[in-house]
């Protein structure tokens, strides 16, 4: 199996697009601890509004990014709802 992974890094597109693919998951979840500007953090954390119906749902697909209004908050909730 170990030798499975090193022939994949051994092709270089295959190498050059799970690398890049990486790199965006790690910029996102940064980006998920970053908040915007402006909102008062301690009052959205007492606010129960993320913790049921649709916002605790959208929150839990977010990664929890939407209590925290993180700049990648919403992600793509919006088109996959809209898509739905």
């Amino acid at each position: 199996m170990l030798e499975r992974f090193q022939n994949i890094f051994r092709i270089p597109e295959l190498r050059r697009r799970i690398l890049f693919t990486l790199g965006v998951f790690v910029v996102f979840r940064f980006g998920i601890f970053v908040p915007i500007p402006g909102i008062n953090a301690d009052a959205l954390a007492q606010s129960a509004i993320f913790e049921t119906g649709a916002f605790g749902l959208m929150n839990i697909f977010g990664g929890g990014a939407l209590s925290r209004m993180s700049i990648f908050a919403m992600g793509i909730m919006p088109y996959i709802s809209t898509s739905i």
